[in-house]
């Protein structure tokens, strides 16, 4: 580790939706980093957070109906949520990117994918037209698009899923950004794909040296890319730790959830094991932990305890996000927010799982 400024620093960021009685607390004080060259995943359900960390981050997070309460957000050292406009839209495309989870929505209908690609280089390279489109089919290219120099003259709807989430990401790395974001890039894709997309992705990080934040819910998709997870849920960060570490010693029972939830031919579970009951209402998160009425090791429902965890003080006390010790975690380190993180490392996922 060097002193230099991380690539992009998120600290104790804070988002509201709403007024009064109706107001959500949709992030209550995110905190991540991202090095260049650098995969971050992030992972948790629906309504977790992820999505609008990431607005905020490039800064097209609606407000109103959206409200930044404290935090702040740092590119290479540069404060971003006190930049003006001008600002942040010259860091757009230019220095950070996003890639949409929904391409056809992204993509306009009525211009051609290789017009919406080249508008960016004529804009902001002042390029020609012709020039401009030749780069368009050279990036399309680059994301092994066949016959680009053709389909850069067709429309969102002549390109199959996979292929206008390619269009997107060479859309996306056009002006060569030092931050690429990635929400939820292979949904409503097949296996196949998924799999085509995320090696794209990884060879293109790794050729740019660019830094990466990939949201998504899915453990399977980033288990080859990724080099640390951080998890969320009801706008925290419970637990990050470098891959390697997070999937052999998950230290939060809201990770370990998650993990039983996917199938895996190296168990020898019959079953797997959904997460009980859902995420809270961000307008009612429930006091202490906020996992602890879906958590099965907390014993405050009145029936027989599936660990030594004491449920008084999950449901009373709130768990901060600190460092843990164990010897098997990364030069990251290893951090969660569980009152009892400690034991669940040093017990195997099958011990902790299993009522």
């Amino acid at each position: 580790m060097t002193d230099a400024a991380p690539l992009l620093e998120v600290e104790d960021l804070r988002v509201e939706f709403g007024k009064g009685a109706d107001t959500a607390s949709v992030l209550n004080g995110v905190s991540y980093r991202v090095e260049a060259g650098e995969t971050l995943a992030v992972l948790g359900e629906s309504g977790s957070g992820k999505s609008v960390t990431a607005q905020t981050i490039m800064g097209i997070l609606d407000t109103p109906p959206g409200r930044i309460t404290g935090g702040a957000v740092r590119f290479k050292g540069e404060e971003l949520l006190g930049a003006d406009r001008e600002r942040r839209r010259l860091l757009r495309g230019e220095s950070m990117a996003m890639i949409f989870q929904d391409a056809l929505s992204a993509l306009n209908p009525v211009y051609t994918v290789g017009a919406q690609i080249a508008e960016q280089f004529r804009f902001r390279r002042g390029m020609s037209k012709k020039d401009a489109m030749v780069r368009a089919a050279e990036l399309l290219d680059q994301v092994k698009i066949p016959n680009a120099k053709q389909r850069v003259k067709e429309y969102p709807h002549q390109f199959s899923g996979g292929m206008r989430q390619r269009a997107m990401i060479a859309m996306s790395l056009a002006l060569d950004p030092e931050l690429l974001i990635a929400d939820e890039p292979t949904t409503a894709l097949d296996v196949t794909v998924q799999a085509q997309i995320m090696e794209l992705l990884d060879e293109l990080r790794r050729e740019r040296d660019m830094g990466m934040i990939l949201i998504t819910h899915d453990l399977g998709v980033v288990a080859e890319v990724a080099d640390r997870i951080a998890v969320m849920y009801a706008g925290r960060i419970v637990e990050e730790a470098d891959a390697a570490t997070l999937y052999a010693h998950p230290a939060h029972p809201y990770t370990r959830g998650l993990m039983a939830s996917v199938p895996r031919l190296d168990s020898s579970r019959g079953q797997l094991d959904p997460i009980p009951g859902l995420p809270p209402s961000l307008t009612n998160i429930p006091p202490g932990c906020p996992f602890h009425p879906r958590c099965a090791h907390a014993d405050f429902r009145g029936r027989a305890p599936q660990s030594s965890v004491s449920g008084d003080r999950c449901r009373t006390e709130l768990p901060l996000l600190r460092v843990l010790e164990d010897p098997a975690a990364g030069p990251e380190g290893h951090r969660a927010a569980c009152h009892f993180a400690e034991q669940f490392v040093a017990a195997s996922p099958e011990e902790v799982l299993t009522p």
